[in-house]
C-alpha cells in the first residue's frame, strides 16, 4: 500500500482532496468504471487520499429522458428504455462494485462515487464509499429525488446517512438537490461532517452560490463534483473551504480533475463565530428528529 499523503499542522492535518468533473458512458456499465479507473490513476498520482466522482456516474443520468410516461398512461418504448437502464443499474455485491473496491486499494484511496444501484426491481441513486483496504465503508441513497426523477428511482431513508472517519476527516455525501434539503443539512453537520462531498449533475450558475453557502453554514470543506457531457451537462465542479472561499473551479469546458489542499484546522478557525449544530444552536426553539432505523416495506418475525 502507498504511504499516506498527509501531514499535521500541531494537533490537525492536511490532505490532498480530489474531485473528477467528467461523464459517464451511457448504458456501459463496464465501459464506466474503466473511465473511472483511468481518472483514479490521475488523481492518485496527484497525490489525492480521496477522490470524488459526480452523481450517477455509473449507470448514467437519463438527462431529457421521459421514459414515455403520461399522466394515466406508460409507453412499450418507456418500459424498454428503463429495463435498459435497470440492466446498466450497479448492484452491491456485483462485479463493478467489487472492481471500484479494488482501484480503492490499489491506489490507497477513499473512494466517493455516484453510482445507480439495483436492488431488486427498484433503482436508486447511491453514493458508495470505499475505503483504502479495499472494503465498500459507507452507502447513501438520496432520499428525495426530484421532479421526474420519482419516476426512476426510489427514495432512500435515513439509514443510509453516514459521516466516515477517513482519518483526515469526517466524510458524507448529499446528492445534488438535496443539498436544498435544509434538516437534512442539519443532520450532516450534527454528525460532524468536514469533508461535505456533494455530487451533482446540477450545472446551473446557482448551483456554486449553493456549495458555497453550505460551507460556510457548516463551516466544513465542500467537495461538488458535476458530471461533463457534452452538450448535455456542462460541469461546474469546485472545492470550497469553511469560509465559504473557492480552492478550485469551478469548471464549465471540459472533462478534468480538481484538487485541493484541505487543513482541518480551518473547520475550528471557522467555528470561532458559527457552529450551528453547537454555541450558535437554540435547542430550546427549535429541535431536529432524525428517524435512523430502515424503512423497510416486509418485515419478516419468527
Amino acid at each position: 500500500m502507498a504511504a499516506l499523503r498527509y501531514r499535521y499542522t500541531g494537533n490537525f492535518m492536511t490532505a490532498t482532496v480530489a474531485v473528477v468533473q467528467a461523464g459517464s458512458i451511457a448504458f456501459d456499465t463496464g465501459a464506466s468504471v474503466d473511465k473511472a479507473a483511468l481518472y483514479i490513476a490521475d488523481a492518485a498520482s496527484r497525490g489525492a487520499r480521496l477522490v470524488l466522482f459526480p452523481e450517477a456516474f455509473l449507470g448514467g443520468y437519463p438527462k431529457g429522458e421521459d421514459f414515455g410516461a403520461r399522466v394515466g398512461s406508460r409507453t412499450a418504448e418507456g418500459r424498454d428504455l428503463f429495463a435498459r437502464y435497470h440492466a446498466a443499474a450497479v448492484d452491491l455485491q456485483g462485479p463493478e462494485t467489487l472492481r471500484l473496491a479494488e482501484l480503492a486499494r490499489d491506489f490507497a484511496i477513499w473512494l466517493v462515487i455516484g453510482v445507480i444501484e439495483r436492488d431488486g426491481g427498484t433503482l436508486y441513486c447511491t453514493v458508495l464509499f470505499f475505503s483504502p483496504e479495499g472494503s465498500l465503508a459507507g452507502r447513501h441513497r438520496k432520499v428525495m429525488p426530484t421532479a421526474m426523477e420519482r419516476l426512476i428511482w426510489g427514495y432512500g431513508d435515513a439509514s443510509t446517512l453516514p459521516v466516515i472517519d477517513t482519518g483526515f476527516g469526517l466524510t458524507g455525501a448529499v446528492i445534488c438537490w438535496e443539498n436544498y434539503m435544509p434538516l437534512l443539512r442539519a443532520a450532516m453537520y450534527a454528525k460532524g461532517i468536514q469533508l461535505y462531498c456533494a455530487p451533482t449533475v446540477d450545472d446551473r450558475d446557482q448551483w456554486l452560490p449553493t456549495i458555497r453557502h453550505i460551507a460556510l453554514e457548516g463551516r466544513c470543506f465542500v467537495l461538488s463534483a458535476c458530471q461533463f457531457v457534452d452538450g448535455l451537462i456542462r460541469g461546474g465542479s469546485a472545492i470550497v473551504d469553511p469560509l465559504g472561499n473557492l480552492l478550485a473551479g469551478p469548471e464549465y469546458s471540459r472533462e478534468t480533475i480538481l484538487t485541493a489542499e484541505i487543513d482541518l484546522c480551518r473547520i475550528a478557525a471557522g467555528k470561532f463565530d458559527l457552529d450551528v449544530v453547537g454555541h450558535y444552536a437554540r435547542p430550546d426553539l427549535f429541535r431536529l428528529e432524525v428517524n435512523e432505523a430502515p424503512q423497510r416495506p416486509v418485515e419478516f418475525k419468527p
